[in-house]
């Protein structure tokens, strides 16, 4: 068999970075881990391409040379999902669909000759007993959740590695908690299924030896489901294996704020090497958080708990949510008077959507309240759902958020007052190189003199070779993000 695995593209969102890849001169941020995973699970006789649109065409040439068509899609890809499949189609190609799109809402693409949906680990192998045998069924799911132990080594050989700016891998699937918008703990389950640790030392060295050198993302959705592996088992050995190998990456992920709790994890965590992490604060409104059952961010202090971490010498990026049915006028003044004093660089705002598995959309369904109409991006003013607060009142409020966090001053404020009293554990992303290099130059000519902040951009430059000359490279780079956020937001703005 030959296989095409197509992997959609992305529209300009706030998390393509799009406009801050190209001073880097990368087309995109990360492979598409999906889709390189299913690979490994397929027939190791079998020839297999891969496509990924967000830094190559499609070609006709392309599609005539499989046997099939495998695409893997997140809801935000689900207009390039329907060309492809549409093109697909047109030159009579079966296509084989899978992942959080297709899972979802597997109800909206008749066209896909073969759904394998939920896990692949567990749906691909009955699939692919069925295609031998000549007898395919059009769905394969399951309830049952995959034992990742066995789930197989991504095969990277099929990526272009230079083309990204970073690589990922997983450590965990599910979570333990369960908000109310969210539709992981539906699809990936309550409980945190975790690999071995030597699996994940084996996943590591097999991008060091396709010579990979930088950051490397943990995509699991809360990383720190289990703090005791974590502790015991998974950081110590990472730290080791980091130390042996001469520091060769830098490491990122996704966490929720009790992670603030833990002195002793966060600081093996930076001791092993993370940079950075994802926490969803959503909103500093308590009966909103009450309202989304976003119990491990109530009754605490969240400014505090996110300069903890901060102070521990991690980055912290941050999800933030407007449209609760709690939510007043009043949200709009206090996201912006939040985020401004959290320090938060990198503070993904978002109108309120219902996923299709999520207990929102089910609650909001049973009102009647739901809109079938959404791309899949809560950073482009749409919301599939009727809000309780006038839509206008939402919108224009909601504008005011994203000037009030990415108007020039106000952002360049935050990143000096960020840097002021930031100290990095990890030292990786300050090392000079002909990549940074190149970024710094090209953010001169870009922002330093064609930009409209341009006057903001030069303050922070002079201010950090002053007082914090060991953070020059970072204030460049949180400038060159400042400029792809205001980018990505332009439609808004």
């Amino acid at each position: 068999m030959k296989i095409l695995l197509v992997y959609p593209k992305y529209p300009d969102t706030f998390w393509s970075f799009k406009y801050a890849l190209k001073f880097i001169s990368k087309k995109a941020a990360y492979p598409p881990l999906g889709l390189i995973t299913v690979a490994s699970l397929l027939p190791a006789d079998w020839e297999t391409r891969l496509i990924d649109m967000n830094i190559e065409k499609l070609l006709v040439e392309d599609i005539l040379w499989a046997d099939y068509v495998f695409i893997s899609a997140m809801s935000t890809q689900i207009q390039s999902a329907n060309h492809v499949i549409d093109r697909c189609k047109a030159f009579l190609k079966p296509v084989v669909a899978g992942g959080p799109l297709f899972t979802a809402d597997f109800e909206k693409f008749d066209r896909v000759d073969y759904l394998i949906l939920n896990e692949a680990e567990i749906t691909l192998p009955p699939f692919l007993h069925d295609l031998e045998k000549g007898n395919p069924k059009h769905l394969y799911s399951t309830n049952q959740f995959a034992n990742v132990e066995r789930s197989p080594v991504p095969d990277y050989t099929l990526v272009k590695m230079n083309r990204y700016s970073s690589k990922c891998i997983q450590f965990s699937r599910g979570c333990p908690f369960n908000c109310e918008f969210c539709d992981i703990t539906a699809m990936l389950g309550h409980k945190c299924r975790i690999k071995t640790t030597g699996q994940i030392i084996h996943e590591l060295q097999n991008l060091y030896d396709l010579n990979w050198r930088g950051e490397v993302f943990f995509v699991d959705d809360n990383f720190i489901g289990n703090k005791n592996i974590l502790k015991i088992d998974l950081l110590p050995a990472l730290q080791s294996w980091m130390k042996e190998h001469g520091q060769p990456f830098h490491f990122t992920t996704e966490a929720s704020i009790n992670l603030a709790d833990d002195p002793e994890l966060m600081k093996m965590m930076v001791g092993a090497g993370f940079l950075s992490v994802f926490i969803g604060i959503e909103t500093p409104e308590e009966d909103s958080l009450e309202e989304c059952n976003k119990v491990q961010n109530k009754n605490r202090n969240l400014i505090d708990s996110i300069k903890t971490v901060q102070r521990a010498g991690m980055e912290v990026l941050g999800g933030f949510i407007i449209g609760f049915d709690s939510d007043t006028p009043n949200i709009f003044r206090q996201q912006i008077d939040f985020i401004q004093k959290s320090g938060i660089i990198s503070a993904m705002i978002g109108l309120l959507n219902a996923p299709t598995k999520s207990n929102l959309y089910k609650r909001l369904q049973a009102e009647g309240r739901i809109l079938e109409r959404w791309g899949g991006d809560n950073t482009s003013n749409a919301m599939n759902f009727v809000p309780k607060m006038d839509r206008m009142v939402l919108e224009k409020g909601y504008r005011e958020v994203i000037h009030g966090v990415y108007g020039g001053k106000a952002f360049y404020e935050r990143v000096k007052s960020f840097l002021i009293d930031f100290h990095p554990g990890v030292q990786n992303k300050n090392k000079v190189d002909l990549l940074r290099l190149v970024a710094f130059f090209k953010s001169v000519f870009i922002i330093g003199i064609f930009d409209n902040n341009r006057k903001y951009y030069w303050q922070l430059l002079f201010w950090s070779l002053f007082h914090r000359r060991d953070l020059f490279q970072m204030a460049i780079t949180y400038s060159i993000y400042g400029y792809h956020y205001k980018k990505s937001y332009a439609k808004i703005f």
